[in-house]
């Protein structure tokens, strides 16, 4: 196998695994902190579940990020393409915006939805400004995936 082809790899894996696993823990963590509010008020729970599967998202753009690169070496059509390394390592540096920024907000995006599950739990009629907040957060995701998905349309094979 040649090392772009492994770069490249290498850039879809982040890409998923980054961004998934900031997904994994902002969403473990509001889930936390939605457990504690449905003990008391089992009502809650669809707008408890509603802010934990907010940080969910980034894992799915980092998937994304990961099938559109795996399917621009060829490796989803059944034969690989010939990948220089210089074409690797672009590819490697483009999956790394959604890698980074997913994880990082996954998981910021998961404490800022447990702060919100509590606020709900308090008042209830302030859940519109509930979930504004965690998609501030969100904001920042979806840049990342932007700016991936321009970096791997801008490097010609």
């Amino acid at each position: 196998m040649e090392w772009g082809l492994v770069l490249s790899i290498l850039g879809a894996a982040l890409a998923a695994g980054c961004a998934g696993s900031g997904s994994a823990l902002g969403v473990g963590v509001a889930g936390e902190s939605g457990a504690g509010v449905m003990t008391e008020d089992p009502g809650k729970f669809g707008l408890v579940l509603l802010l934990q599967a907010i940080p969910g998202t980034q894992g799915i753009y980092g998937l994304l990020t990961g099938f559109y690169t795996i399917m621009k070496v060829g490796l989803l059509g059944g034969s690989p393409m010939s990948v220089t390394l210089a074409q690797g390592m672009a590819i490697l540096f483009a999956c790394l915006p959604i890698a980074i920024v997913g994880y990082i907000s996954g998981y910021s995006q998961g404490k800022t939805s447990a702060a919100c599950i509590q606020l709900i739990a308090k008042r209830p009629e302030e859940t519109g400004k509930a979930v504004i907040l965690p998609a501030m957060v969100e904001t920042y995701a979806v840049l990342a995936l932007l700016m991936s998905i321009i970096l791997l349309n801008g490097i010609k094979l």
